[in-house]
């Protein structure tokens, strides 16, 4: 991990394109994913939050390399089980 700064913006980045994505497949996918769009945009939203959150306050106890570590897995996770339900 480089610093903080660039772990928070890669968040940000990631976030807001999928954000991006959730928009354009709302607007012009199927009628299934725009029913499913709005819960689906909120949970982008919180999605960043928590994670933005999260690196700011590491857990106590954790090694930071090994805190780091499982964060950006967990966040991956996240972001390809979103991806699966946008292309879903």
């Amino acid at each position: 991990m480089a610093n903080k700064r660039q772990l928070k913006k890669a968040i940000c980045c990631i976030s807001e394109e999928l954000f991006t994505e959730a928009v354009a497949v709302s607007l012009y996918g199927p009628d299934t994913i725009k029913h499913n769009a709005e819960t689906l945009l909120a949970s982008i939203v919180k999605l960043q939050g928590h994670y933005i959150s999260r690196v700011s306050h590491p857990e106590p106890g954790m090694s930071a390399r090994q805190y780091y570590k499982d964060l950006k897995e967990k966040f991956s996770a996240q972001v390809s089980e979103i991806l699966d339900q946008l292309n879903g």
